[in-house]
């Protein structure tokens, strides 16, 4: 007979082969369960968790769609109606906004240039919007407007970068890359990051996406609108699919030998991106193939099949976050309008307007939304004063001192206001929000404390604020 305590008389009898199966199934269960909801954030990291201590907040949103005008919206055009401006339009600028810093090419004292379109108050919250964003109207209700964006620079490149890396200088992490190294994959099959370009590469080109120093597993994925939508995603003609996974496993053996040779982390990245690559071309021609969507969502988009277009990429943005990728960074450039702006304008706003709503209501109708970050930004503003160049009609030069962006969905409020410029367009004058608290309020949003992911490098600790950045509760739901 045992006696004793049960911890006891159980460490006494011997070990049954059907007891090992037994305990060895639920200790691995255990493991794999406590991993997939770390993955999917329903395990956040208490705040002393010194592997992710910044993962201490309540999560508001799961992923983020960032539509990135690249060029410089025009605030007084689109989303911020000013009619001392057209009531003074032509008239010289005023020496106390002239005066106040330096424009891009405006170096002579300018005219004012009133605005030519028509706003309306949409919605129950009455905002007003341009003529030239008609679809935008019918979402404003689930959308908030910041009215009083600015940045530190008047380069497009300097401009963007800062943006979108915390700094105007190359080398930085992109807030994808942040975003992805701070919170990890939902998709075992896909990227964590994706990027799609329309209307030409932005002025900083890859830095947009870049990982800087962090391990380049983080990098944006780039998708493209024609061909593969991932380069060599096909395998050659001629090789199984059995033989190429016989050949990442080789690969990946010799690589595991020089992880133990050289504890190198780059290593580790390539042998996570041929594995990742592999499961891609199961992955990702499904995720892609936007021609299974029904016709009725084609028509709310303004999709066009085989051929680039910021509306499919809208729609391949909603794809790729119901199926678990975490940042979706969608660029379209052509924004930057010095000359002719009245005529390149509605152009361009044709273009991105009914899908970016379409985008909203396709979210919210799924129930997606309020899991989903829509950031509709840009680097910059335009001048309400006129830049005029012989030959060509009117355009506006850069305007770093006030802007306008909209947010939707994962914990914004709805139809809400956020911010003030002066009476004609020219500078924040009520609680200016710089892009650094937008970065670090779409990671408050996301569960992350901004002054918490950090990274050391060169001997000191960076991350995507640097070293400003305050969380815009006022527009948190």
């Amino acid at each position: 007979m045992l006696l004793g305590t049960r911890a006891e008389r159980d460490a006494a009898r011997p070990l049954s082969r059907r007891r090992l199966l037994l305990d060895a199934a639920g200790g691995l269960g255990s493991l794999v369960l406590a991993t997939l909801l770390r993955r999917d954030g329903f395990a956040a990291a208490p705040p002393d968790d010194p592997v992710r201590p910044w993962r201490s907040i309540a999560p508001r949103a799961k992923n983020v769609i960032y539509l990135f005008m690249s060029g410089g919206t025009s605030q007084v055009d689109l989303f911020d109606p000013k009619p001392v401006l057209n009531a003074r339009d032509g008239e010289p600028c005023p020496d106390a906004f002239f005066e106040r810093e330096k424009l891009a090419f405006i170096k002579e004292r300018p005219q004012l240039l009133g605005s030519p379109y028509a706003f309306a108050r949409s919605g129950k919250c009455g905002r007003e919007i341009s003529e030239l964003m008609p679809e935008l109207r019918t979402v404003v209700d689930d959308i908030t407007m910041i009215k009083s964006m600015q940045t530190g620079h008047f380069n497009h490149t300097q401009a963007q970068l800062l943006a979108l890396t915390g700094s105007t200088r190359y080398g930085r992490p992109s807030a994808g890359a942040w975003i992805s190294y701070g919170l990890g994959n939902e998709s075992d099959n896909l990227p964590t990051f994706v990027v799609m370009n329309s209307g030409g590469l932005p002025a900083l080109g890859g830095g947009g996406w870049g990982p800087g120093f962090l391990p380049s597993v983080h990098q944006g994925v780039v998708f493209r609108s024609s061909g593969d939508p991932v380069l060599f995603l096909t395998d050659p003609q001629g090789t199984p699919r059995e033989l190429r996974a016989k050949t990442i496993d080789c690969i990946n053996e010799l690589n595991r030998f020089q992880l133990d040779e050289t504890d190198d982390p780059e290593v580790e990245t390539r042998m996570k991106q041929y594995e990742m690559a592999f499961r891609m071309q199961a992955a990702v021609p499904e995720a892609v193939d936007i021609s299974s969507e029904p016709e009725s969502i084609h028509r709310l988009y303004g999709t066009s099949f085989r051929q680039e277009s910021f509306a499919n990429n809208c729609l391949l943005a909603r794809r790729l976050v119901e199926r678990g990728v975490r940042f979706v960074q969608l660029f379209d450039s052509d924004w930057d309008h010095h000359l002719a702006i009245f005529d390149l304008m509605p152009f361009k706003c044709r273009q991105v307007d009914r899908a970016a709503a379409a985008l909203v209501t396709d979210l919210k109708q799924r129930g997606l939304l309020d899991e989903t970050l829509v950031v509709f930004g840009t680097e910059f503003g335009r001048t309400p004063m006129a830049q005029v160049t012989e030959g060509t009609r009117p355009g506006r030069d850069h305007d770093l001192s006030t802007f306008t962006i909209w947010l939707a969905g994962g914990g914004v409020k709805a139809g809400f206001e956020y911010g003030k410029s002066d009476e004609i367009g020219y500078a924040a004058i009520e609680n200016p929000v710089h892009v650094h608290d937008l970065n670090a309020t779409m990671l408050h949003l996301l569960g992350v404390d901004h002054k918490r992911l950090t990274v050391r490098f060169q001997g000191r600790d960076f991350r995507l604020t640097d070293v400003h950045g305050e969380i815009v509760h006022d527009i948190i739901a």
